[in-house]
């Protein structure tokens, strides 16, 4: 299967590292013109000229806006007023006991995981339909599932995301635009990276050990028994991106190693 999303316009919101980075790779590897997205504009320059490196001759221009206010969003589509494929990817996440959660950290979470998505898609979608193709992809987690009881707040963004997700891909009935979550696992990127560090700082352990007692105690059921890489989750988006994906619709598709203990 070639993969071939020339002629296609991709956001890729929170794409200046992590998941995000990788998706925006691989759709302009793909052949997508992509728009990167970041708060920082020094961030979201150096990202486009990484990914500009990596696939030549591809299509790849940077919008720095924060997401996770009405207003950057409303930057963000004055910058790129159509796209035909959304992917949803920026958000947050912080280990903190439910007991010392405030309100303000609930409703930040729920701000730049959930509502961000929310806000672009009610922008963009509608010329989805028209056109009568389009793609968007939430990327939520298999904490959206299982929700850990290290950072609940998180885990409620998630399971909210493969609701709205849902409920968009059936105003898309009879048409060829999709709606899909993306739900990844434990995932080696730079925030991870940072988090494990920590962790194998506070133990006195190296990074690899660290990370690897880190699946074990807290996704015991994982298959994989390793963080994927953020490789492995775009290969899955830029996928569900594409015309072949045209079948799939409304569907919550695990790339998180076998963590979920369930058949469907």
């Amino acid at each position: 299967m070639k993969i071939d999303l020339s002629g296609k316009t991709a956001l890729v919101t929170g794409s200046t590292s992590g998941i995000g980075h990788a998706v925006a790779r691989g759709l302009a590897a793909a052949g997508a013109a992509v728009a990167v997205n970041g708060r920082n504009q020094a961030k979201v320059d150096a990202a486009v000229a990484t990914i500009s490196k990596a696939a030549p001759g591809a299509k790849v221009r940077g919008v720095a806006a924060d997401v996770s206010t009405a207003a950057g969003c409303k930057t963000l589509v004055a910058a790129l007023p159509e796209v035909d494929i959304l992917i949803n990817n920026a958000g947050i996440f912080e280990p903190k006991g439910f007991f010392d959660i405030p309100d303000e950290d609930w409703s930040r979470f729920f701000e730049v995981n959930v509502m961000s998505g929310v806000r672009l898609a009610r922008v963009y979608m509608p010329a989805m339909l028209k056109r009568n193709w389009g793609r968007i992809v939430f990327i939520s987690s298999e904490s959206a599932l299982n929700i850990p009881k290290e950072m609940i707040h998180y885990g409620m963004t998630k399971t909210a995301q493969l609701a709205v997700s849902r409920g968009l891909a059936e105003m898309t009935r009879g048409t060829a635009v999709t709606v899909n979550s993306v739900l990844p696992g434990p995932t080696m990127s730079e925030g991870v990276e940072t988090f494990v560090k920590d962790i194998a700082k506070q133990g006195g352990q190296s990074v690899q050990e660290a990370a690897s007692q880190f699946v074990k105690q807290f996704r015991p059921t994982s298959l994989l028994q390793r963080f994927a890489s953020v490789e492995e989750i775009a290969n899955m988006v830029v996928y569900v991106s594409s015309k072949e994906a045209s079948a799939t619709n409304g569907a919550a598709l695990r790339a998180e190693g076998g963590i979920v203990q369930t058949i469907a």
